[in-house]
């Protein structure tokens, strides 16, 4: 980060399988009681009339309160939702292009895992951010985590802005805190009871 006194920003990831007639209001609660600079729509969904209503309506929320809201994958519908830009999965591989499909404007970010190369490539190609993840202990893929070590290189070493992702918890973030610009919370306040209280609770660990 540029000052190591600034706390992280929120970057909220939606569930991978949300319902429309919740989901928004449970979102907008979110972003009316904290400060949140981004959104991604994350759907594990192939169908395209689903992700496009659901884009709209998250949309809906976002555009009100002055929140960027990015897609994950799907290019061709960032400009067909009016959304903001779009979130890719393949480290440096389609930044360049897709640079040049949505122009300066778009925010282009990338996930790029624990790969130090992929995510200097990346920000290389004129990525606005890059993700390394997961964070915390997962089974999912091979089980490979983005080490504290990681992050605080990047930190001393790169400009581009770092968000950390992917199974975090209070403890994690508390650690992770000092060397990152965003914290992408998703499943973490979503599969909760209360996720506003979940979230304050985890932004208390940034400071």
């Amino acid at each position: 980060m540029t000052d190591a006194t600034d706390l992280p920003q929120l970057y909220l990831i939606t569930p991978t399988e949300l319902d429309l007639l919740t989901y928004p209001d449970r979102l907008a609660a979110c972003l009316d009681a904290i400060q949140v600079s981004c959104v991604r729509l994350s759907l594990a969904t192939r169908d395209e009339d689903r992700i496009g209503r659901t884009a709209d309506a998250v949309r809906a929320v976002t555009s009100e309160r002055d929140v960027a809201l990015v897609i994950e994958r799907h290019v061709p519908l960032v400009a067909r939702h009016g959304l903001d830009g779009v979130h890719l999965l393949d480290g440096a591989r389609s930044v360049r292009q897709v640079r040049k499909d949505l122009g300066d404007d778009a925010i282009v970010g990338t996930f790029c895992g624990q790969s130090r190369h992929d995510a200097m490539t990346a920000g290389e190609l004129n990525a606005d951010y890059v993700s390394f993840g997961p964070v915390g202990e997962t089974a999912l893929d091979d089980g490979s985590r983005a080490t504290l070590e990681l992050f605080d290189w990047w930190s001393q070493m790169i400009e581009v802005p770092v968000v950390a992702e992917g199974a975090l918890d209070v403890e994690l973030i508390r650690a992770v805190s000092p060397y990152v610009d965003f914290f992408g919370i998703g499943e973490e306040i979503w599969r909760t009871d209360d996720p506003v209280a979940t979230l304050r609770t985890m932004i208390a660990a940034m400071s």
